[in-house]
Parts: structure tokens; sequence; C-alpha cells
């Protein structure tokens, strides 16, 4: 089959063929179109902003479709307010957002959508379900109400602070602690981090892993930005700054200035707060509690003692009354009692008397009965040789004189041969 060869007559430049593009774009899509899209990029440039809309596949990977855009700055002027007061946020990326779009072509730069309108309400229903898809991975890690278990120190002195140095909120908590009107001492540390843009995820972890690393040291830590827009505040709704306050060692108070809307690590810290000055506020009526405690008690213990002084002071006054009358009671018990013993020992040496008096007469009877009258009386003599009374006629030698004494008188005797 023969087939026509191109030649100039019969063919298109690029300029025109780029032209015919843009007239059949501009007659085919005349009106603005209503486009659902995830920002790719977002960035401000001399008034304009200018952006990237992609479609990613169910799977999330790939990219299905991609397309650049702009808002001219006398729109943009309209539409930044709009869209961060109704959010809350900046136009950034990573955000679904609905926009009214009117597509263009143009000979040199190409393709492009022209941002006519956009609708805050479908990009506050994706960060809100964001949100919640945080919370609910949260939830299912079991961590989500970790920190707000932790009980709160009874004295919260040492404050470790994460935010910037140059914050004006900073120096206000600073202030606020510094200049109370009861004379409460706090001690604190700062920990910078960047309080917005891109960089307060990773900030703000680095400083809250500095802290851990030194948690004896602290009682809590106070995480307070103060002073900047609020659309600045997406980088705390971030799963990983959300697990990292939720499971921190120390109780997190949370103060960043945003007065309409919580972010989710306010959601999981243990106390959140609106401002950073009502964050110091918090810490010294915290103290302020534990002092007024710590009075109560004195007073009781002061009150408690004195009475203790007063009723141990009467207790020794009616001892005091009492002692004389108790002491004659005493004195008459134990006169009593001493009579009482006397009469016994007297009654005791009585019948020691008569026992011994009894053995007395027995022995006395007994000793009669073995004298030598007693004897002799009986018929009995008793014979001496040399003065010794004899009992052996063996032990009398011949002619030895003899003495034997009777009852009544004595004889004289020798012996012969035996």
């Amino acid at each position: 089959m023969a087939t026509e060869r191109p030649t100039s007559a019969n063919s298109l430049s690029l300029y025109e063929l780029n032209a015919h593009v843009r007239g059949l774009i501009e007659t085919q899509l005349d009106e603005p179109v209503w486009l659902r899209a995830e920002l790719s990029e977002a960035r401000e440039n001399r008034g304009h902003c200018y952006v990237e809309f992609i479609q990613k596949a169910d799977d999330g990977n790939s990219i299905l479709a991609r397309a650049r855009g702009q808002v001219w700055a006398n729109t943009w002027a309209l539409l930044r307010p709009h869209f961060e007061r109704a959010t809350g946020q900046r136009l950034s990326a990573g955000m679904q957002v609905l926009v009214k779009v009117r597509p263009t072509f143009h000979e040199v730069y190409g393709y492009s959508l022209n941002v006519v309108d956009i609708d805050p309400t479908y990009t506050l229903g994706d960060l809100a379900r964001r949100r919640q898809e945080i919370l609910r991975t949260l939830e299912q890690q079991g961590v989500l109400h970790m920190n707000q278990e932790l009980p709160l120190p009874r004295l919260l002195q040492r404050i470790a602070v994460v935010s910037a140095a140059s914050a004006a909120g900073y120096q206000d908590f600073c202030n606020q602690l510094s200049d109370n009107t009861y004379g409460l001492a706090f001690h604190t540390q700062l920990f910078p981090a960047v309080m917005q843009g891109d960089q307060v995820e990773p900030s703000v972890i680095r400083a809250l892993d500095t802290i851990a690393a030194q948690s004896d040291h602290w009682d809590c830590v106070v995480i307070i930005r103060g002073g900047g827009a609020a659309a600045d505040l997406n980088g705390f709704d971030t799963l990983a700054l959300a697990e990292n306050v939720a499971q921190f060692p120390l109780p997190i108070i949370t103060g960043i200035g945003h007065e309409r809307d919580d972010t989710v690590i306010d959601l999981v810290s243990h106390t959140r707060v609106k401002t950073p000055t009502a964050a110091a506020e918090f810490l010294i009526q915290h103290q302020l509690g534990e002092l007024h405690t710590l009075n109560d008690l004195a007073e009781r213990l002061t009150r408690r003692a004195t009475e203790r002084l007063l009723a141990e002071q009467l207790r020794f006054e009616r001892l005091a009354q009492q002692l004389p009358t108790l002491f004659a009671l005493r004195s008459t018990r134990e006169q009593q009692r001493m009579q009482l013993l006397l009469q016994r020992a007297q009654h005791a040496a009585a019948t020691l008397l008569t026992h011994q008096q009894h053995r007395l007469a027995l022995a006395e009877a007994k000793l009669k009965a073995a004298q030598p009258e007693h004897i002799l009386r009986l018929g009995f003599s008793i014979t001496r040789a040399d003065g010794h009374a004899l009992t052996d006629a063996s032990q009398v030698a011949a002619g030895t004189t003899l003495t034997t004494t009777l009852l009544h008188g004595t004889l004289t005797s020798t012996t012969l041969n035996p």
C-alpha cells in the first residue's frame, strides 16, 4: 500500500501543533472544573504559588497522573488566608485538595492548570482522616494513652523545655515562671528544636532523645511554640512524633499556641494547654497546690502537737493533784502489808520457838538419861585405872590399883594375876 510522503505542505510545525492543542483545550474546556488531587509540591515565588498535582495508584506507590499548576498572585492573595483560616494549615506537599482549575496550554510552557478556587473543607476532612489514622495506629500499638497515664510528680521544679531559642513563647514561658508572685523556684533548660516547617518532626525527636538520655535529671518536659502562624502546625501531626511523645518516660506538657484545634501530640501528651504562658501557669499552680498541701500538713501537725502537749500537761496536773492521795493510799497499803508480814513473822517465830523448845526438852531428857549418876542409880558402877574408865579386863595388869565408883561412895582394890 502506498503512503503519502510527508512534505512541508502537509506537516505541522511544533508551534502550529501546540497552538492547535491550545485551541482544542480552550474550546472544549472553556469552563473551570473541580479537581481532586494530591499536592507533591507547593512553593511561593514573587507572590505566586506554584504547585504540582499527582494522582497515585491504589497501592499508593506508582503515580497515575501528574500536572503542574499555579495560583496567580491576585488570586493567591485571596485564597491563601481563606484556606489557612479554615484549615489551620499552610498549603503543602502531601495534602489532598479539591481545587477549581482552568486547564491551559501554552505554546512554549505547555500544559498547566490555573487554580481559581479551593475548597478547604475537603482538605480538612483529609487532615482529620490522617489524624484519626495516626490515633488509630497508636491505639493498635497500645501506646495511645501511655504518657497520659504517667503519674505527675508532686514536685515539678526541673523542667526540660523543647522550643526555639528565639521564640517569643519561650521567653514568655521563662518570664512567667521566674516572676511568679509566690516565690516558687524552678530550674529550666532549653533543648532547641525547630517549631515550624519540615524540620519540626526530626528536630523535636532529637531534643526528646537527648532529654530521655538524662531523664533522671528532669521532672517533666514542656513543648512550647507560641508566636507563629497556626498554619505552621502540620509538623506536629506526624506518626513518628506522636509515637515519641506517647511513649516518652516523662510527662509531657504541650503549649504550642493553637487556640482552636488540637494537634496529634496535644492528644497524646500528658497535659495540653493552649499557650506557653498557660504552660507556665499550669506548673505554678501545680507547685502552689503542693505548697498549700505542705502548709496545711504543717498547720495540722502543729495543731496536733499543741493539742497533745496540752493534754499531757493536763494529765500531769491531774497526777500532781492525785499524788498526795495516791502516796497516802500507797503508804497505808504498805503499812498494812508490813503489819501483816510482821504478824506472819511473829507467828512463824513463835511456832519455831515452840518446836525448838520441844527439841531441847527431848535432848535434855536424852542427856540426863546418859549421865553417870543415872547409870549408877540403876546399880551400875564405874571402874577406873589411873583415872581412865575400864571397859576390858585384859587392859589391866596384875597389881594395878583400881577405883570403883558406886552411887554412894567408892571402893579401892588391887588386881591379882589375871
